[in-house]
């Protein structure tokens, strides 16, 4: 077992990071409890990175501290679903196909609404952005590198998402974010972006900076359809890593 404080970037994020997979896992039942003494026995660390440990979880809803119990696990109905280090946590646990699942559902109600708004309201400035945006994935997807597409791409559905004009689509920039880079650094993408998703996202722009709602949210809805399924099929012949 390593020693978390070696490294202070481990502290208790990695801590955090262990401890609540583990509940995802369900090898930390919900409803039993772990005290702050066993946190730094197993972990090496001090009393004062198991309390921030603590604090984290239960900000999450991970866990809820109780008298003589210590940290109690909690069930998902009481989990902060759309913390980003908690969806993050998600897409390394057993519980990665339901949470891609989820999270596809909820850009399929979000996004191309926010692509219909933002070709009403965006500024001008904001809608000459994603035309290079959409010629930048062009290039970096069609020379494979896909880093850099995954970059362009976050930023795209970024500029999306807060030139909309709803502040409640604007708050789930980072949750997209984190899930793009996730299903690339987990391998549930085609080592090159496939054609119909460069496409697809050169319509959606052109689409917002023609001011044409009906085209924009049309598009966006093809381009989450085409990624929706090149994830289902690379999740059959995936494993959550250890």
């Amino acid at each position: 077992m390593p020693n978390f404080e070696e490294d202070g970037g481990l502290l208790h994020h990695g801590v955090s990071r262990a401890l609540g997979i583990e509940i995802i896992d369900g090898e930390w039942p919900t409803g039993t409890g772990r005290t702050l003494e066993e946190i730094q026995s197993r972990f090496g660390v001090s009393r004062t990175v198991a309390r921030e440990v603590s604090r984290q979880l239960e900000g999450m809803g991970l866990v809820q501290t109780r008298r003589r119990l210590g940290l109690v696990a909690q069930g998902i109905d009481s989990w902060s679903v759309l913390d980003t280090n908690l969806i993050d946590w998600r897409l390394h646990s057993t519980d990665r196909e339901a949470q891609i699942y989820s999270l596809t559902q909820l850009r399929l109600a979000v996004e191309p609404a926010a692509a219909e708004s933002a070709a009403r309201f965006a500024s001008i400035h904001t809608r000459a952005r994603l035309l290079p945006l959409a010629a930048e994935m062009r290039r970096t997807g069609e020379a494979g590198l896909l880093e850099e597409f995954m970059e362009f791409d976050i930023e795209f559905h970024r500029l999306l998402l807060e030139s909309c004009g709803n502040e409640l689509f604007a708050a789930l920039a980072n949750v997209v974010a984190v899930v793009l880079r996730g299903r690339t650094e987990l391998g549930l993408m085609p080592a090159q972006p496939k054609p119909e998703a460069i496409s697809g996202h050169e319509a959606v722009a052109q689409a917002v900076f023609s001011g044409d709602p009906d085209a924009a949210r049309l598009a966006m809805q093809a381009v989450l359809e085409e990624g929706r399924i090149a994830v289902s099929d690379a999740l059959p012949h995936q494993r959550p890593p250890a």
